[in-house]
């Protein structure tokens, strides 16, 4: 048989180099440089439209890849699998999972029930992700991989996933992974790299790959033909192959303008009509197809019978596809696949589909597939089989897929109201894989008809779960969802797979971000009909001050005692109460990323942001950005909304007001619109943290005492810690050290530090602020002594900023140290005004500020606040340059007092000494003759 290609650019480029591609060439090579050179492995994503040259871009990066000894994997999707989860991670892991001596006996059983290899009860989505990563490092101990996957926007969604989670741990390996899809192809939305757009080539190289393919075109022809093809390399090589000789020699005008999708499709239909119809049954058997058996040439042979090898010899004569060295039927191009089955006749279609039934077992979802698309009426029985598949497929993660044969199982239905049971049901399912517009779609059509009293209290969770993450509107959780757990938990109520749990989350969701009451005086009335993680929960959020005691601790048992599958249904509900601890660690959030839909991984993400802002890692704010266009993207708005409101915290954090301001003009009309006081009262913190940072502390103190009036925690402010330190100490620099001191009262009376490490420390930083000087060492010292106090980076920054301060003012040894380990902090962290005021204190001390800023620069650091003078320098004492510095913001005296913890009459005794010195009579040239401008 003659040789077989997948794409019209690489047949005409037998050379190493692509035409008119070394942009993308050049970057694929250096992805792959640095795998080889061990310098870790990194993803690329092409995107481009059907004939664009992405594939012949992948298959170069195979070569390339060959040549320096990686190992290949490859996986292709394919249009007829969509809904057969794992299908794409079956060819790509398949080769080295049978090799694989490394899986411990665990991740080979995940691993092999995913795949359907083996059968058993089917893993958890995150055992799986984990498991195919431990392959794939078992495998990198021989060398370098690369993992190609082309068609991405055919790739079956529990799939997309697992490739998605390798993609964010691929630099941990040696591994590249190349993925190519379409513009509009939704699997690739999930990868958190901005794809590389494969564009049409420039007419210049057009012409040179037309000229190589076809040298013998007429002139005139040949200027039709890159008219027509507008740079694709597909038409390129495939329309000149459909012209007559007349009109290869120019001596006939070439056909109608078509749109090039139509137009390809078209001429591989017509190259379709010249088989015999024994090899067009065989290409539709193929293109119908689903898994990599059915396609394998042994398999076609079997199925097609007589003549099956005369027919495989005539499809590959034709140029339409041929048996690759694995011997699988592989087309030449999708466009290919798509023409075999729009050009087939639906009795030939139901006919395929029957024979490929046939062939597969009982219980194969791929089967149950082909018999419903071979299927005329309606079939209650086989749309039970269908349901049941479904529901093994989601329970595996591959929700999803699971949602597509609900689909089908309802278009089966004779009963309408088993029709609503198994729609609704595919709604849910689609909402967890993370198709949420299609179950917003879904929940519209079971509308239309009277909703089955007995699937009510699902019907209210989907209704929810659209309104809550896709509209960010929660006013039909309170209206919905204490109807549902009154259903739900009465004796002998269907309990729809644990739904109680997941409904119980939802209307916690709700009630923590907007305080509606009905919604707590719900979760109050069925805390004890939910589980013990949904108890916890609740407790963490309902009135933390007073009944989250514990909560830490709690949590890290409970989640170490949980089975995997306890895992995948209680996995919202652990990461949202270890977001109110402030215990969402690496360990916890690993324990989650895997299969799970879009759904779970968002929840992951949200956590992991906030604790980047807590842990310091701020570095990594840009990733909440990114997070928000992804959720934008896949229809969950409210997680975008929550993403950029955590992005919000690094800026705050920052002093960055512009760009707090530009994310409140986002953020805030969509929140106030959903009465979300959760967020609107965190930006209002925020502002008070802005503030906070450039030292404008009675602004700060109103913010601040506006959400919570010192001395009292209120009820109604599940976030009441975070809001603790900055309170104290915008007051103790506004002179209500007493306010301060009952706001610590307060939180040692709740017993705070009972709750978690962060509450703990937050609570000692925060008594040291406010302690009498007899008392203040003591306080700063048990502060620095609460276990992990390390791990709050800018908060014990801060503290140690106060400390060094107060020790300053008071000529104690050790200022100097404690505020250079804050400027380095602040300094890393890109916190410019606190850097500035560390700065300030240090000059003031009569030390080195520490790195100059030639030195900071070359090593990315913030340079923080002007160069003084040297004649300034030489002339004025530590403590006056930095009043006059001060003064020369624009301060008044009683301000500068307050930031120095001096009295206002001093500050103008100093000033009085400091104008005659600098040559000065007013405050108006202080900036001056500082060298401040």
């Amino acid at each position: 048989m003659g040789r077989h290609t997948q794409d019209a650019e690489r047949d005409a480029e037998p050379d190493a180099e692509l035409v008119g591609r070394r942009r993308e060439t050049e970057l694929l090579a250096a992805a792959l440089d640095r795998a080889a050179d061990g310098a870790g492995g990194s993803a690329v994503l092409l995107r481009g439209e059907s004939g664009i040259g992405k594939s012949a871009l992948l298959d170069w990066a195979a070569r390339r890849a060959g040549e320096r000894g990686f190992t290949v994997l490859r996986a292709i999707g394919a249009e007829a699998e969509r809904e057969f989860a794992f299908g794409a991670l079956h060819q790509a892991a398949w080769p080295l999972l049978q090799a694989s001596r490394t899986l411990t006996e665990h991740q080979r059983d995940a691993l092999e029930c995913a795949l359907g290899a083996r059968a058993g009860t089917p893993p958890s989505g995150f055992a799986v992700g984990a498991a195919t990563l431990a392959l794939l490092a078992g495998a990198a101990h021989d060398g370098p991989l690369l993992l190609v996957l082309d068609d991405l926007h055919w790739i079956d969604s529990s799939s997309a996933a697992v490739f998605a989670f390798l993609q964010r741990r691929c630099a941990e390996l040696p591994l590249v992974i190349v993925g190519a899809g379409r513009p509009d192809g939704a699997a690739a939305e999930a990868w958190p790299v901005e794809p590389v757009e494969v564009r049409e080539l420039p007419r210049p190289d057009a012409a040179a790959l037309l000229l190589r393919n076809c040298p013998e075109l007429a002139a005139t022809a040949a200027d039709r033909v890159l008219d027509e093809a507008a740079g694709n390399p597909l038409a390129l090589v495939e329309l000149p192959r459909q012209l007559r000789g007349e009109e290869q020699r120019g001596l006939a005008p070439l056909p109608d303008r078509l749109p090039l999708g139509r137009r390809l499709e078209r001429m591989f239909a017509e190259r379709l009509g010249a088989l015999t119809p024994e090899a067009g049954r065989v290409l539709l058997l193929a293109a119908l197809a689903a898994g990599t058996d059915a396609a394998g040439g042994v398999w076609l042979r079997e199925v097609a019978g007589t003549g099956a090898e005369e027919a495989l010899a005539r499809i590959e004569a034709e140029g339409l596809a041929g048996l690759d060295p694995a011997g699988r039927l592989v087309f030449r191009h999708p466009l290919v696949r798509a023409a075999v089955i729009s050009t087939a006749p639906e009795s030939a279609r139901r006919a395929a589909h029957r024979a490929l039934a046939g062939r597969l077992a009982p219980d194969d979802p791929r089967g149950l597939v082909h018999e419903a698309s071979a299927a005329l009426l309606p079939d209650e029985g086989l749309a039970a089989r269908l349901q049941e598949a479904g529901g093994r497929l989601a329970r595996r993660g591959g929700e999803a897929e699971g949602a597509l044969l609900l689909e089908r199982a309802a278009a089966l239905s004779a009963d309408p109201a088993a029709r609503a049971r198994r729609l609704t049901w595919a709604a849910v399912m689609a909402a967890r894989g993370g198709r949420l517009r299609h179950t917003a779609a879904l929940v519209e059509e079971v509308r239309r008809a009277p909703v089955p009293p007995d699937i009510a209290p699902l019907f209210a969770y989907a209704v929810v779960y659209v309104d809550q993450s896709h509209r960010v509107d929660f006013e039909s959780s309170a209206a919905l969802l204490p109807a549902a757990l009154d259903a739900l938990t009465a004796p002998g109520a269907e309990t729809f797979g644990g739904l109680v749990d997941q409904v119980y989350f939802k209307l916690l969701l709700a009630a923590t971000y907007t305080g509606d009451p009905r919604a707590w005086q719900a979760l109050e009335r069925h805390r004890e009909n939910v589980s013990a993680p949904g108890r916890l929960c609740h407790r963490a959020w309902s009135d933390p001050a007073r009944t989250a005691h514990g909560a830490a601790e709690e949590l890290r048992a409970m989640a170490d005692g949980l089975s995997e599958e306890q895992e995948a249904g209680t996995a919202w509900l652990l990461l949202w109460t270890a977001t109110a601890a402030d215990t969402a660690d690496c360990e916890l959030w690993r324990r989650f990323t895997g299969l799970h839909g879009y759904a779970t991984q968002g929840s992951v993400a949200k956590a992991k942001a906030y604790q980047d802002f807590l842990r310091g890692r701020w570095e990594l704010a840009p990733v909440c950005l990114r997070e928000a266009e992804v959720a934008d993207e896949l229809g969950y708005h409210c997680n975008a909304l929550m993403f950029r409101h955590y992005y919000a915290h690094f800026l705050a954090g920052r002093g960055d007001e512009e760009g707090l301001r530009e994310i409140e003009r986002l953020v805030r009309p969509t929140a106030a619109r959903a009465r979300m006081r959760f967020v609107l009262d965190r930006l209002t913190h925020l502002r008070g943290l802005a503030a906070l940072a450039h030292g404008r502390y009675e602004q700060a103190y109103a913010h601040f005492a506006d959400l919570t009036p010192p001395g009292r925690l209120p009820r109604g402010l599940p976030w009441f810690h975070p809001l603790f330190f900055d309170l104290v100490e915008a007051a103790v620099h506004t002179g209500r050290r007493p306010e301060a001191r009952a706001h610590v009262a307060a939180g040692r009376a709740v017993r705070a530090d009972e709750i978690s490490g962060h509450h703990a420390f937050l609570l000692a930083a925060a008594a040291a602020v406010a302690a009498d000087d007899d008392e203040a060492e003591d306080a700063y010292r048990a502060a620095y002594a609460v276990p992990g106090a390390e791990q709050w980076v800018f908060e014990l920054a801060r503290l140690r900023l106060a400390h060094g301060s107060w020790l300053r003012r008071r000529h104690r040894a050790g200022a100097r140290d404690v505020l250079r380990a804050a400027h380095h902090a602040f300094r890393r962290l890109g916190a410019g005004p606190w850097a500035d005021r560390c700065e300030e204190e240090l000059r003031a001390a009569g030390g080195p500020v520490g790195a100059e800023p030639a030195a900071a620069a070359a090593t990315g650091a913030v340079v923080a606040g002007p160069a003084v003078s040297a004649s300034a320098a030489a002339a004025l004492t530590g403590q006056e340059l930095r009043i006059a510095r001060l003064a020369g913001t624009g301060l008044s005296n009683k301000e500068i007092g307050l930031r120095l913890g001096l009295s206002h009459r001093t500050v103008a005794a100093h000033l009085y000494k400091i104008f005659p010195k600098l040559g000065i009579a007013s405050r108006a040239a202080l900036a001056r003759a500082l060298g401040d401008g």
